[in-house]
């Protein structure tokens, strides 16, 4: 980081990182506790909010204390514990948004099936399908990247245990092939997930253009656009930080533009929600307004 935007950078990360905690957490509670809010969406809107707050506290508290330090250093447990739970927590992420995109798919193509194909028991069975691959997908690669020699410099130009900055460091003959594979595997995946999401609103758009009111096609639409802008939002920003032309940035800038991006779209996922989301929105209102009735009181 460029020395003297340290404590304006540290200053915001940490009100970020505050609010990402509370605003998930929010949308948690408030789900808990509203009975209409009991529905599939939802409880795959609260599984999200979790891989959230487990994904940004896996990372973010670290980042934060090394800026305020001298001595940025790591131990090698602590960044393979470190890589491990970005990799679980960011791949379930991306599994969660398919799912909750199926979902929609279903509400809108097959309303008549809905309740038998997201029955209680389905939705439980695909929330832990989503949080064992994210961890098989963790486990897998930490241990691959991991089992490479490492040699020369121990210097990670990176602010966290980032796979590709961690392969840099690596040598042997094997490093290329790894290299190739770690990246093809996560590749596939993500974009994987990403298809399969774009597949699930051809077939929704579809199926709303039937739709012969243009009232009903609002109001059918609107139930998609919140988890449609944070597909948006997490595809986005990751291409514009993976996918940019090598040497067009610094190394300090592009620590700058990874480290913006791992804090701010969690940071955005909670907003978008609560503002985007008119029955969860309600729902927040009704909370608080009940909150500071019962305290007027």
């Amino acid at each position: 980081f460029p020395q003297q935007l340290l404590p304006s950078f540290f200053l915001l990360y940490l009100l970020m990182y505050l609010f990402t905690l509370l605003g998930n957490l929010l949308i948690m509670g408030t789900i808990w506790r509203e009975h209409s809010l009991h529905t599939p969406m939802y409880l795959f809107l609260c599984a999200l909010s979790i891989s959230e707050i487990l994904f940004t506290v896996a990372v973010t508290p670290r980042m934060l204390a090394d800026m305020l330090s001298t001595h940025r250093s790591i131990t090698f447990v602590a960044c393979a514990s470190q890589m491990f739970f970005s990799f679980t927590f960011g791949f379930t992420h991306s599994f969660l948004l398919m799912i909750m995109g199926y979902d929609r798919y279903v509400a809108i193509c097959h309303p008549l099936r809905y309740n038998m194909l997201m029955s209680p028991r389905d939705c439980a069975r695909l929330v832990s399908c989503c949080w064992a691959g994210g961890s098989v997908m963790g486990m897998m690669l930490t241990l691959i990247v991991f089992h490479l020699t490492f040699c020369g410099s121990n210097k990670i130009y990176h602010f966290a245990c980032h796979v590709l900055a961690l392969l840099k460091l690596a040598c042997g003959k094997e490093t290329a092939s790894v290299t190739m594979g770690v990246i093809l595997v996560c590749v596939t995946a993500l974009m994987g997930c990403l298809f399969l999401i774009i597949l699930s609103y051809v077939f929704i758009v579809a199926a709303i253009l039937r739709i012969p009111s243009a009232e009903g096609r609002h109001k059918t639409f609107s139930t998609c656009v919140s988890h449609l802008t944070i597909v948006v939002v997490h595809y986005g920003f990751a291409s514009l930080i993976y996918l940019k032309p090598k040497g067009s940035h610094s190394m300090d800038s592009n620590t700058l533009m990874a480290t913006t991006y791992t804090v701010f779209t969690p940071f955005l996922s909670p907003i978008i929600f609560s503002l985007r989301n008119k029955e969860l929105k309600n729902a927040i209102q009704r909370s608080f307004h009940r909150k500071f009735s019962s305290l007027s009181s």
